[in-house]
């Protein structure tokens, strides 16, 4: 989902004109139409992961719902554990990595 985003500099070199070839091509559309693209680009995947978020916060909001029925069901709880570890390895792998478990 991120095609465009890294792509976006060999796309304006090839749809924008050099100076000698100016006349052909209508760089006031071509740029607004890339523009148009980009923004839809990043509408959408802004929307997959809200939607992804979601998702995974109703999995452990459920879970935790779960949990609070029946706080001695080692199971429930070790589901909920991979859960919510699953979701902070998510969010945070980019800024912190939690010291590998004894």
């Amino acid at each position: 989902m991120r095609t465009i985003d890294d792509r976006i500099v060999h796309e304006l070199n090839t749809t924008l004109p050099t100076a000698s070839f100016a006349g052909k091509i209508d760089a006031k559309q071509t740029c607004q139409e890339l523009y148009k693209s980009l923004m839809e680009a990043h509408t959408s995947r802004e929307m997959m992961i809200k939607t992804c978020i979601a998702q995974t916060s109703n999995v452990v909001k459920a879970l935790q719902e779960e949990r609070e029925k029946a706080e001695n069901d080692i199971a429930l709880l070790k589901q909920l554990r991979k859960e919510q570890t699953k979701v902070f390895n998510e969010r945070c792998r980019v800024h912190y990595k939690p010291p590998k478990s004894q």
